[in-house]
C-alpha cells in the first residue's frame, strides 16, 4: 500500500484553476522531485497535502487515513512533515526552542501538569529535551543550541529547518525548494545531507526544486508539472530528454 495516494486533486481560487486532476503515488522509501515553471502549481500541491489549504476536488490518503478536513498539525501528527521555500523559523527563540516547539503535539501533559509542574511535566520536559538535543547533534548543529537562528548563516538556518522537521519523526518529508537562497558550495553539502538523511532515517522525501543539479543528482523518479496539470513522470534521465519538458521548463537547447 502506498504511503501517500492523491488521487484527482483540483484547486481553484476564485476563477483562477491553480491545479487539474493531480494524481501520484509515494512508496515507503522513495525519493521524488516535482518540478515545473514558476506558478505550475508546485506549491499549491505541497499545501493540499499538508493541509494548509482543503481541495476543491479530489483525495489525499497518507497512512492509510484520508486527511481531507485536517489541519497542518494534524496532518503532521500522521507523520508528515514539511520545509519551506521561505525559511520560517522563530528568530527569537533559541535553536533549541525551535525544535522543542515542534514536539507540543506528543508532550503527554495536560494544562495542569504544566501550571503545577507535575512529575508526568517533568519527565516529559526531560525527555523532549533529550531528544532535541539528540537530533541536533545528529543534524551536527549541537555547539549552536542557545544561539538564536536569526544569527545563523543561511545554510545553518536551512539545517536548523530540517532538523525541526525531522524532530516529529515523520514517514514523508517534503521539501519546497531546499536549495533556494544557497551558494554553489552549500548546495553541494545540501545534496550530501538530504542523501544522509534519506538514508538515515529511512524515510520518504518528496522534493520541489528548480535547481536541476538537486534533483538529476538525488531522484529516483521525477514529476513535471506546467499550468497546474502534469505533463511527464518518469525517471530523470527520460524527464531530461522528453520534448515537452524541454519545451516547458528546461527550454530549447538545455539538454
Amino acid at each position: 500500500m502506498a504511503l501517500l495516494s492523491v488521487h484527482n486533486l483540483s484547486q481553484s481560487f476564485g476563477g483562477l484553476q491553480a491545479l487539474t486532476d493531480f494524481n501520484m503515488e509515494i512508496g515507503g522509501y522513495d525519493l521524488v522531485g516535482l518540478i515545473g515553471p514558476n506558478g505550475a502549481g508546485k506549491t499549491t500541491v505541497f499545501n493540499l497535502v499538508s493541509g494548509f489549504y482543503t481541495p476543491t476536488r479530489g483525495a489525499i490518503v497518507f497512512n492509510g487515513k484520508p486527511t481531507r478536513g485536517m489541519k497542518p498539525h494534524e496532518v503532521t501528527a500522521l507523520g508528515l512533515a514539511r520545509t519551506f521555500q521561505n525559511i520560517r523559523l522563530w528568530n527569537d527563540l533559541s535553536v533549541l526552542d525551535n525544535i522543542r516547539i515542534a514536539q507540543y503535539h506528543r508532550l503527554g501533559y495536560g494544562f495542569l501538569d504544566a501550571v503545577l509542574r507535575t512529575a508526568r511535566y517533568a519527565r516529559a520536559e526531560k525527555n523532549v529535551d533529550r531528544k532535541c538535543r539528540d537530533i541536533l547533534d545528529m543534524m551536527d548543529l549541537t555547539e549552536f543550541v542557545e544561539e538564536l537562528p536569526k544569527n545563523l548563516p543561511y545554510g545553518l538556518q536551512r539545517r536548523v529547518e530540517l532538523a525541526r522537521a525531522l524532530s516529529t519523526k515523520p514517514r514523508l518529508l517534503l521539501l519546497d525548494e531546499p536549495a533556494a537562497g544557497l551558494n554553489a558550495l552549500d548546495v553541494d553539502g545540501l545534496i550530501h545531507l538530504i542523501r544522509w538523511i534519506y538514508n538515515e532515517f529511512k524515510i520518504s522525501i518528496w522534493m520541489i526544486e528548480h535547481q536541476m543539479k538537486v534533483v538529476m543528482t538525488l531522484c529516483q523518479r521525477l514529476m513535471v508539472m506546467d499550468f497546474g496539470k502534469t505533463i511527464a513522470d518518469g525517471a530523470p534521465g527520460e524527464i531530461q530528454n522528453n520534448p515537452d519538458v524541454i519545451a516547458a521548463y528546461l527550454g530549447d537547447g538545455a539538454v
